[in-house]
């Protein structure tokens, strides 16, 4: 048996805020995990649960939970069939995170399988003659790859802690690949926006995807994908030394030698997944843990969560102009210190523990406007004191109480929308999560500094937040999400909506979401936020953006006498299932 892991097993006076920022938090009444009189119901199971972006792949997963195997094998399983039934964003060709947490020794770990630059990046690789950051470059090319971490990353994780072979987690994934699946609304929608680019990028992919017109196959059509097929394969037999050593990493250097590209044999034969400690809060009796760095996202939810602390959003009401106005507030003060203080902590180091701290959090309360806007002008990053847009998301449990948080992705959908022949598989852009000019914004808006500059063999940024909230030190919620810059805010609010609010997960996924990132200076608000509540933030002085949808946060709960699954009803195809 592995190591870790075994079957068996917001408005208030001056006075009263400083009083709140010292007094010990009245933990919320009991989330009723289940209500009938609810608007939205989640899936129930007595024995397990899945959550992820794709039907095909979440039944995978659920079938290895029937057959005995463990939230490991389960998670693993899913990763590698949605590398096939969502090509947009599960992946062989990018990276992630995953948090395991076991019943059995009620310890929790983080796999960190983010791409790491090639060892030929350099920090002005995508400055052009005037200095400027090229954004085709960054985005679309060759050079736009990291060293993907998927394959590696997964593997570690069932080797450690999982119990069955490389082989059998595979199975289901060169089983579509080879016979094929079908093309579901989400896969069809991204495909017709991203037919430029894989035409540009990749035409040799053009059949699978798209019918002798050039259109995008419809919902319900076969796709195959015997290279992928044959790829699952090779790492099926041979392991992970396929990809990285193998006839995979020949085909992978040789369409970067044909392209200017920079991952060569020894960048890939180097790459190696980290364990790493994850980062832990406290929020009003449950505990919080969630990706360390090279993620933002863990130190982030955990420090907004702290200055939330104090005070009883609930009372204010969900999503009302008070508690979106401290919330709003709390996610300014964070992503400004992300602007600063975050990058890859084995090249930099991150003032990890004073980021999450109480007496921090005390400091930035102390600093808000609870009556008005403060302009993300006048905030500025903390000082220490000495010393996607596709991703995807999925959560698994086992009957014990074992549990995955999954966070992978490409970045753009499709990646850079490049395929290495022979192989496939789309390839990520992540390189363009670096700071390519620090100070200047990324894809996503976001600023970066200079922890976060592109050097060789380094991690870049990321906000992918896995998250496990822990009830008695049990798992009680697991959540995260895609969506770029909004992964944070997002995982944060399904947190605070079962908490804080009291919903049972479908309403927690479900309820309308807010995000801000400090700059633009913009709040943005998902559909279902009233009129009303516009007018009143608007008045306190917020610039309002009405926005899409925000992120997808697969998610799964638990009680002593079942589990409850939610899909995010903001993707067309994902799927909650148990048993």
């Amino acid at each position: 048996m592995k190591n870790l892991i075994r079957y068996t097993s917001l408005a208030l006076s001056a006075t009263l805020l400083a009083s709140n920022s010292t007094a010990q938090p009245t933990p919320p009444p009991e989330p009723p995990i289940y209500n009938s009189q609810a608007t939205r119901h989640p899936e129930i199971g007595l024995h397990g649960m899945v959550s992820s972006r794709e039907k095909l792949a979440s039944q995978a997963a659920l079938a290895v939970l029937k057959e005995g195997g463990n939230a490991i094998d389960a998670a693993v399983t899913l990763g590698f069939a949605m590398a096939v039934t969502t090509p947009q964003a599960g992946n062989i060709g990018g990276g992630g995170f995953m948090l395991i947490h076991s019943a059995d020794t009620n310890t929790s770990v983080a796999i960190d399988y983010r791409e790491k630059a090639p060892k030929a990046a350099h920090r002005d690789m995508f400055l052009d003659e005037n200095g400027d950051v090229d954004r085709e470059l960054s985005a679309y090319s060759h050079q736009a790859a990291g060293v993907p971490g998927t394959v590696a990353g997964l593997a570690m994780a069932l080797e450690k802690y999982g119990t069955i072979s490389l082989a059998e987690a595979l199975a289901p994934a060169i089983e579509l690949a080879e016979n094929g699946f079908p093309v579901n609304q989400d896969l069809y929608q991204s495909l017709k926006i991203g037919k430029p680019r894989i035409e540009q990028h990749a035409p040799h992919a053009l059949p699978y995807f798209y019918d002798e017109t050039g259109a995008a196959r419809q919902p319900g059509e076969t796709v195959k994908l015997p290279e992928l097929a044959k790829s699952l394969k090779l790492i099926a037999q041979d392991g992970p030394n396929a990809f990285y050593r193998g006839p995979i990493a020949d085909l992978i250097v040789a369409d970067m030698e044909a392209n200017n590209g920079m991952i060569d044999h020894q960048d890939l034969a180097n790459y190696k997944p980290v364990v790493r400690t994850p980062v832990r809060g406290t929020y009003k009796g449950y505990e919080i843990v969630s990706m360390p760095p090279p993620s933002s996202g863990g130190t982030h939810i955990v420090q907004i969560l702290n200055i939330l602390e104090p005070f009883d959003l609930k009372a204010k009401g969900h999503n009302s102009a008070q508690t979106i106005h401290l919330m709003a507030e709390a996610m300014k003060y964070a992503y400004a210190d992300r602007s600063k203080h975050l990058g890859d902590s084995d090249f930099h180091p991150v003032p990890l523990d004073w980021l999450v701290s109480k007496s921090y959090a005390d400091e930035i309360r102390g600093k808000m406007n609870l009556e008005k806007a403060t302009p993300s002008v006048e905030i500025l990053p903390g000082e220490a004191p000495s010393e996607g847009l596709d991703t995807t998301h999925f959560s698994v449990i086992d009957r014990h109480g074992n549990a995955v948080a999954n966070t992978y992705t490409v970045n753009f959908s499709f990646g850079s929308k490049i395929m290495p022949p022979g192989t496939g598989f789309f390839l990520n852009n992540e390189m363009d999560d670096f700071s390519s000019k620090p100070g200047v914004p990324n894809a996503y808006g976001l600023i970066g500094g200079e922890f976060n500059a592109i050097e060789s063999e380094k991690r870049m940024l990321s906000s992918m937040s896995p998250t496990l909230v822990l009830k008695d030190g049990k798992a009680y919620l697991l959540t995260g999400s895609r969506g770029g810059s909004q992964i944070i805010t997002v995982t944060l609010q399904v947190v605070l909506n079962t908490i804080e609010h009291g919903m049972n997960i479908a309403e927690a996924v479900s309820a309308p979401r807010i995000h801000h990132q400090w700059l633009p200076d913009t709040l943005r608000l998902e559909p279902g936020i009233s009129p009303d509540t516009v007018a009143l933030l608007q008045a306190m002085g917020y610039e309002t953006k009405a926005s899409g949808a925000m992120g997808t946060a697969n998610s799964v709960m638990r009680d002593d006498d079942a589990f409850y699954g939610a899909a995010d009803p903001r993707r067309p195809d994902s799927f909650a299932i148990g048993f």
